[in-house]
């Protein structure tokens, strides 16, 4: 054998040996969670949102267009998706209610991680904590879920006495903004940022030998809506075309539905652009913290061996129906952005319609990790989806809340009914108090803002028994 074949021969074994090596590793996880973000994005067809890295993350992996949280508040949602449980299962119902009082020996899913051999990391709000004045804080944080954390607290933080507010002293519950000189200092988004940065160097598998669990979660865009100028500067109030209350929109609407919060009906138009640029701005910066992850994660050789995971913890109004937060069951309060990115590039830069639920976060992971699943798991795996986006997802995506209009709806006689909600291909059905508070039928097809409750339409007969039956299923198996 000459020496030429021979190195040729050796070359090729090495080749085959480092390629079964790579694929024995397991993947990384890189799981950004953001805090109060809609849709209103580049990559599903906003055309005003400059959010270039959101964008370029979606152009690499799967796009979720039809993606609904499980309960439209923080930390109810977020109790979800991390233990793949629905939240009547959690028993977290409210912001106020701790996970571990009531599911002490679930696993969360950084906390299967942890015990399948994982590094798991945590950066900013993961588990629920107040903004702004939590920030800083470890706040209703899980630590058996993690292997190190990171609490940042940056300029925006500090500057509360600036905010503007619709209420005052308030600026979390309520509208609230403002334009930072970029010479003020760092925001928390931006030191978080540079601390999952940090994480991704030193625990980097190459050092190591474990594989990372990465979760970051930035602030913006939850109020108050704080960024540097530049980004406001991104947008002329000009251009933005506020959502406004369409008359008589509200008329068929159950008063358990309206989950108003003072003086935010009565907005001048320009004070609705005003607040619009500062959510915007707030967006466009917690976008280039994300493009800060994704050059890291290329310049770290990364890319090739972590699933990257972008969500919100549920949507933000902006207007409609006179609505400008979350709290409710429309459409705008519960669907949210849901991008997953594989080393594999499955139907790369794809969308899908597919009907999909965050408790499909936690076994989507485990199976795409190649983890055993644990047995408490509701969701089902997206990885069907994940290879052929025209896979038609779930009949049903499921949302439950409590009703907040006693807030500014004194004549609400049950203040604390439970409202159910279903979203199908077409249409949305929604009960209050199991009927005895209201209900709402919207079709999508022809009344895509839901400005027509259909519930006593005759025509609609045999679509809202179809739909009760079908949500009566869902109520069973999610409690």
């Amino acid at each position: 054998m000459s020496g030429t074949f021979f190195s040729v021969i050796m070359l090729l074994l090495g080749l085959f040996a480092a390629s079964c090596t790579q694929t024995s590793v397991p993947l990384n996880v890189l799981l950004i969670i953001v805090d109060d973000l809609n849709t209103d994005l580049g990559t599903y067809g906003h055309n005003l949102v400059n959010s270039p890295h959101i964008d370029r993350l979606a152009a690499r992996g799967v796009r979720f267009d039809r993606a609904y949280c499980q309960y439209p508040v923080c930390s109810p949602s977020r109790s979800s998706f991390l233990t793949g449980l629905y939240p009547e299962q959690t028993g977290v119902l409210t912001n106020q209610d701790s996970l571990r009082q009531y599911i002490p020996d679930i696993p969360t899913l950084p906390q299967w991680f942890r015990e399948n051999g994982y590094y798991t990391a945590r950066v900013g709000k993961i588990f629920h904590y107040g903004v702004p004045m939590q920030i800083g804080s470890d706040g209703m944080d899980d630590p058996v879920s993690w292997s190190e954390t990171v609490n940042p607290r940056g300029i925006d933080r500090e500057v509360h006495d600036r905010i503007h507010t619709l209420v005052p002293n308030q600026y979390g519950g309520t509208l609230s903004w403002l334009s930072m000189d970029p010479k003020d200092g760092l925001h928390t988004d931006e030191l978080g940022a540079a601390a999952a940065i940090q994480i991704m160097e030193e625990q980097h598998p190459s050092r190591t030998d474990m594989p990372l669990f990465l979760a970051v979660g930035f602030y913006r865009p939850h109020t108050p809506f704080v960024a540097p100028t530049h980004y406001f500067e991104l947008y002329s109030r000009d251009q933005i075309d506020p959502v406004l209350e369409q008359p008589s929109d509200r008329d068929d609407i159950p008063i358990a539905a309206l989950a108003d919060r003072p003086k935010q009906r009565e907005l001048t138009m320009e004070k609705r652009r005003e607040i619009i640029q500062a959510y915007y701005a707030s967006v466009s910066f917690m976008d280039a913290q994300v493009g800060r992850l994704l050059d890291a994660l290329e310049r770290l050789n990364m890319v090739d061996h972590t699933i990257v995971v972008f969500v919100s913890d549920h949507g933000y109004h902006l207007g409609h129906h006179g609505l400008w937060q979350k709290g409710d069951l429309f459409e705008g309060s519960v669907r949210v952005p849901l991008i997953i990115a594989t080393p594999e590039r499955l139907q790369k830069g794809s969308g899908t319609e597919a009907l999909t639920e965050l408790v499909d976060l936690y076994p989507t992971l485990v199976d795409l990790s190649g983890l055993p699943a644990p047995e408490h798991l509701k969701g089902s795996s997206l990885r069907l989806v994940l290879e052929d986006t025209n896979h038609p997802g779930r009949v049903s995506a499921f949302t439950v809340g409590r009703s907040r209009a006693a807030w500014m709806h004194p004549e609400m006689n049950a203040p604390n009914v439970m409202g159910y909600s279903i979203r199908t291909d077409r249409f949305r059905y929604t009960e209050w108090d199991s009927g005895n508070a209201g209900a709402e039928l919207y079709d999508y097809e022809v009344d895509p803002m839901e400005i027509e409750n259909l519930v006593n339409d005759p025509a609609y007969t045999d679509t809202l028994g179809r739909l009760k039956r079908l949500m009566e299923l869902r109520k069973q198996a999610a409690k």
